[in-house]
């Protein structure tokens, strides 16, 4: 469905008028409202808190199940270097994960109705109010549907015994993840490798969005050739 010359009104929810927006809707999804207020998304107040999480709520719901599955391995007697070499396979599995689904899921072109309005909910939201705290990270439950097919994938594709510490090291690079994208959106590194990675971050969504799809590494933004340019250096 496609409404010309629709307008979203912002003061009230907005998932299920963006969809009207048709077309029009990638133009208007990047471009940013930079503010902290949270807009409201649905009038129902149980779903509308189900799409509010703080960041801290992160760790607190998922590194214990880290734990678990570490201590799962170790008593089902996995080796420690095969435990250590499984969790750090497992996070670089992450990173790879993280830069494809935040390159051709995230940002997959949309025009029908439905198509906007669950892109909007997925990441369009964020990327219309990119400073949103309460929807910079993932909703603990959204997270534990997507745990389902994707401990089915590591079983089929890693041995039995290693799986459990795969799967603990994936879900750590979630972890780190989402902590690190908060990060780069409200902190303030002046060096180093935090600075490059927030201005990477940031000019993703406010000059070319087409760049710069890693949030804890640009090491697979640099074998793809999505690596934002650097500015040019001022001369003195």
């Amino acid at each position: 469905m496609v409404n010309q010359g629709y307008m979203v009104d912002l003061n009230k929810p907005l998932v299920f008028q963006v969809g009207r927006l048709g077309e029009a809707y990638d133009e208007w999804v990047h471009q940013p409202i930079v503010s902290k207020e949270t807009p409201r998304f649905f009038a129902n107040g149980v779903l509308e808190f189900m799409t509010r999480t703080p960041w801290w709520t992160i760790p607190t719901v998922w590194l214990p199940v880290v734990c678990w599955l570490i201590s799962s391995s170790m008593k089902n007697g996995l080796p420690p270097y095969h435990l250590a070499t499984s969790l750090i396979a497992g996070v670089c599995f992450w990173t790879l994960l993280e830069y494809s689904l935040h390159r051709f899921l995230f940002h997959i072109k949309t025009t029908g109705y439905w198509g906007n309005t669950i892109h909007y909910l997925l990441h369009g939201c964020h990327h219309k109010h990119p400073m949103d705290g309460l929807r910079l990270v993932f909703p603990p439950a959204a997270t534990a549907i997507v745990l389902v097919p994707l401990w089915n994938v590591i079983k089929l594709l890693v041995p039995a015994s290693c799986a459990p510490a795969f799967l603990a090291g994936s879900l750590l690079g979630y972890v780190i993840y989402d902590c690190t994208h908060y990060y780069l959106h409200y902190g303030k590194p002046s060096k180093g490798v935090p600075h490059d990675l927030k201005r990477n971050h940031m000019n993703h969504h406010f000059k070319i969005q087409d760049k710069g799809f890693g949030i804890t590494s640009a090491f697979w933004d640099r074998i793809f050739g999505t690596l934002p340019p650097k500015p040019a250096k001022k001369s003195s």
